[in-house]
């Protein structure tokens, strides 16, 4: 059995301006599995930078609100909505509330950083 404590995984800037816990991933843990799975925040007033990944990506939002941007499409998001973004997509997120906007990340196949491309 692996249960981690989200206290235990160690906070990140990524390289999309997230702030960032990879709470799971097979190429740190003792797990097999394709995915990985980690919790980003964005405070408030700030956004990603655009970028896409090689991967699939799921977003589930768990706190707040914002405006999902992927390829030319744009739309609001809020707690519980779920966001599917294709490979190779161009995506960011900006937040457009008052707290932070808080999602999972889920990557199939698992995230790498040299499958993510920066726009």
């Amino acid at each position: 059995m692996l249960i981690k404590k989200f206290a235990d995984c160690a906070e990140i800037t990524a390289a999309d301006g997230a702030r960032l816990r990879e709470t799971l991933s097979p190429h740190h843990d003792a797990v097999n599995s394709r995915y990985s799975l980690a919790h980003a925040k964005v405070a408030p007033g700030n956004k990603t930078s655009p970028h896409a990944l090689a991967a699939s990506e799921v977003y589930f939002i768990i706190k707040g609100r914002g405006t999902m941007h992927i390829g030319e499409e744009t739309a609001a998001v809020e707690l519980y909505d779920t966001v599917y973004i294709p490979p190779r997509a161009v995506q960011w997120i900006a937040n457009t509330g008052n707290e932070d906007l808080e999602f999972l990340c889920l990557v199939d196949p698992a995230w790498r950083a040299e499958d993510e491309i920066k726009v």
